[in-house]
């Protein structure tokens, strides 16, 4: 397993997005769902998922807060944290979508496909007290139960595109993405330019959609 960036931030990181995550309810009345969205389409949520230490270390979630609400374009001046133990359940979606989107190097909006945060605050009553690696078990059996898709149609809808939306970007006609995606053509035989053409719309690799 590759994780998303050195160990040694994990522990930082999961404080920091734990705040950021209770700040964002109790202080700035963002509700939980909308926050994360905001987060995974972000600057500041892609250089966290990449462990940029000013991010994953170097600042606060109260900082990381205002510098994502910013970015949006939502003004929000300073507030100081308020804290309420009934609110504990945020910290802890937080917290625990940092340790796993280091251990599994997934982005934030990848995880998304597989858990929302109300799947988190239903989650938070069996799990908030247990080991980490009591989630990863809960996450791997998730992932491992979603119906078999093709790497293309996975990352197509991962990125939110319908088959229509990704034909137009990258010139590859609407025929031939719903004929890979449906196993009726195998990809790995597709020209090199078409697959280097849907991997950038896609923001992956190439050999992420080999099968």
């Amino acid at each position: 397993m590759i994780h998303a960036y050195d160990e040694s931030y994990v522990h930082d990181a999961m404080c920091i997005l734990g705040e950021a995550f209770e700040y964002a309810q109790n202080t700035c009345d963002i509700a939980l769902s909308d926050f994360y969205a905001m987060l995974f389409v972000s600057h500041v949520g892609k250089q966290f998922e990449k462990g940029n230490p000013k991010y994953v270390a170097g600042r606060t979630g109260a900082e990381l807060v205002l510098e994502l609400l910013s970015e949006c374009g939502l003004v929000h001046h300073e507030k100081k944290r308020e804290v309420f133990y009934d609110y504990a359940e945020a910290y802890w979606c937080g917290w625990i979508l940092a340790y796993y989107q280091w251990y599994s190097g997934m982005t934030f909006k990848q995880l998304s496909y597989y858990i929302t945060v109300t799947d988190l605050i239903n989650l938070y009553s069996s799990l908030h007290e247990a080991s980490v690696h009591k989630f990863t078990d809960v996450m791997e059996k998730r992932i491992s139960r979603q119906p078999h898709r093709s790497k293309l149609q996975k990352y197509r809808l991962l990125q939110g595109y319908t088959q229509k939306e990704l034909a137009e970007q990258p010139g590859v006609a609407l025929r031939m993405i719903q004929q890979y995606e449906q196993g009726a053509k195998d990809i790995k035989k597709a020209s090199a330019i078409t697959v280097y053409a849907l991997a950038n719309r896609l923001h992956c690799s190439m050999e992420d959609l080999l099968e």
